[in-house]
């Protein structure tokens, strides 16, 4: 079965034995042979395809970064492909986007990860690797100071670790896990409408693991608290890396004991029963109401057609 791929990085060899090595990745980010992706805001910049919905990542080497006045020192270590050749990401602001001189044509288009992936503009190796560098770099925007005594941290590892200047405490990139639940009784699935999504998109539950909490657990918890249903049996189907800003998304079937929604409002716009047919038609876009489900690049997606192909 197909899996979804923003953010899985199997692509490069992320060398994390070498890391630590301040010698070695200082070489790397000399290289010049070595690759730089440009976050802009968190947005990777873009080389638009042939048509609207296609484009790859723009790779700038060494010598165009020297030229633009980035500082390669401050690059994200990403991993080493096949050849040896190492890849980073350079984060930087809007502001000094539109400041450097002779930059537009370099940092135009950056476009936002999740529009790219909805519209299926990158490659999934593409789309795999801008989200592994965007949710590293949200976690550095996040981890400058220290969470202990609150003086600034420096990165370390290629920015894989961060160290408090006064106290020495050290921080490391989070990950956030989240259980995301296709809610079955055997014939139907609960399908919801959040109040952000886009008129007429419903997708499966989902909600982050808390503290103490085991994965059952926490589908049980939540399935419970905006839909009123009992669930029962929990099964792990597939997970995927989901960088907005660092999730792992747990991708559960949960078997329903009971069947009366209760739902809860603040957290749901609406909620309900689906038939097979029914997801069927909206993972098709032709449901009679026009309704819609996630795309082909969210595991929601994955956890539906499992249950559609499942019937």
């Amino acid at each position: 079965m197909a899996r979804p791929t923003l953010g899985t990085t199997l692509l490069l060899d992320r060398a994390s034995a070498r890391r630590p090595d301040a010698a070695w990745m200082s070489a790397q980010r000399a290289n010049g042979a070595s690759r730089f992706m440009i976050l802009v805001d968190l947005k990777p910049v873009i080389s638009p395809g042939p048509d609207r919905n296609s484009g790859e990542i723009r790779w700038l080497s060494l010598r165009e970064i020297e030229a633009l006045a980035l500082n390669a020192e401050d690059a994200l270590f990403l991993g080493l492909d096949a050849e040896g050749r190492a890849h980073f990401a350079i984060a930087i602001t809007d502001h000094l986007a539109r400041a450097t001189p002779g930059a537009v044509q370099y940092f135009r288009p950056a476009v936002d990860l999740r529009t790219l992936a909805m519209q299926g503009v990158l490659t999934p190796e593409d789309q795999s690797l801008a989200g592994q560098a965007r949710a590293l770099g949200q976690w550095h925007e996040n981890a400058r100071c220290c969470g202990k005594c609150g003086s600034a941290t420096k990165a370390k590892d290629g920015g894989w670790r961060r160290k408090c200047w006064a106290c020495g405490a050290e921080w490391f990139p989070r990950t956030d896990p989240v259980v995301i639940m296709l809610v079955t009784d055997g014939e139907r699935c609960i399908l919801a409408h959040e109040h952000r999504y886009v008129a007429k998109m419903y997708s499966t539950l989902a909600g982050f693991i808390e503290h103490g909490e085991d994965i059952e657990h926490a589908v049980r918890r939540e399935v419970g608290e905006e839909t009123g249903i009992r669930v029962g049996r929990v099964e792990y189907h597939a997970s995927q890396p989901w960088p907005f800003p660092h999730s792992l998304m747990i991708g559960c079937i949960a078997h329903a004991e009971t069947t009366n929604l209760e739902v809860d409002t603040a957290e749901l716009a609406d909620a309900r029963w689906f038939s097979r047919e029914e997801v069927r038609a909206m993972l098709e876009n032709r449901h009679p109401d026009g309704l819609t489900a996630p795309g082909r690049h969210a595991i929601a997606n994955i956890l539906l057609r499992h249950f559609v192909d499942e019937g």
